[in-house]
């Protein structure tokens, strides 16, 4: 799972792209799923000023441009069940809701709505996506917006139900933060913030992605160890390069 903090369109699509590309080096299969916040169902009727272009994938679903970056770097065949809306989680809830599947029971984010996004997420994991027909050995979730925002609650909240429900040897947080540079120095206060918050809601990050215009530095990886309880070898320098089919390259040599 990787989720983003500090601000959005910080590269968490190439990010999670570029591991599912190393992940398939290693012979593993991988399979992708794009968790927006908003309250669309899709990304069809949504204006391209508002929110870029949609990518339209094979079964014709509109959805986020980051599906294109699974596909294009991990030779994958997504469907619209890859790209959970907070839309489609409330639309099938209130549905399931109006036909009584619920047997009479008060209709509560938690369980309700936590519950339809781990159910989901579960049955989406298992469809083949890539020639072989077989089932993904590893899923790769990434939760669109930033740490914080009312709109990813939920679905950070059914999140850190899932950790138990798969078991943690089954659940790896990853998180992508941004270490500005002012007056040459690596501002690492940003990201601590946005690990704090991910820690309060009962998620802790295994491995932290730092965006930065230049290479992290040894003391900047250090100090973010010592603030945010991951190893320095698990604080991975993701700066700006010339072309995004080189991030894989870049997070390989480390």
């Amino acid at each position: 799972v990787v989720s983003g903090g500090v601000v959005s369109g910080l590269g968490k699509g190439v990010t999670i792209s570029s591991m599912g590309r190393l992940l398939q080096a290693c012979g593993v299969r991988v399979t992708a799923i794009k968790i927006d916040p908003y309250l669309n169902v899709d990304a069809g009727t949504m204006s391209p000023f508002e929110h870029g272009e949609c990518f339209v994938l094979g079964d014709g679903g509109e959805t986020d441009l980051d599906l294109g970056n699974y596909e294009r770097f991990l030779n994958i065949q997504l469907t619209s069940d890859h790209n959970i809306t907070t839309g489609k989680i409330y639309r099938n809830v209130i549905l399931k809701e109006r036909r009584g599947d619920y047997l009479g029971k008060t209709v509560q984010v938690v369980p309700h709505l936590t519950n339809e996004i781990q159910d989901w997420i579960e049955r989406v994991a298992k469809i083949p996506v890539d020639e072989s027909g077989k089932e993904a050995d590893v899923c790769l979730i990434e939760v669109g917006g930033t740490v914080g925002d009312i709109e990813s609650s939920v679905f950070l909240e059914a999140l850190r139900q899932f950790q138990f429900r798969v078991g943690d040897s089954n659940f790896v947080l990853c998180f992508v933060s941004l270490v500005p540079i002012l007056s040459d120095e690596q501002k690492t206060k940003p990201t601590q913030h946005g690990v704090r918050d991910l820690r309060s809601l009962g998620l802790s990050p295994k491995i932290i992605f730092c965006r930065s215009t230049q290479p992290l530095e040894d003391a900047t990886k250090h100090k973010i160890s010592s603030f945010c309880h991951v190893p320095p070898t698990h604080v991975l320098s993701v700066h700006d390069v010339s072309n995004v089919y080189y991030v894989p390259s870049l997070l390989q040599s480390q």
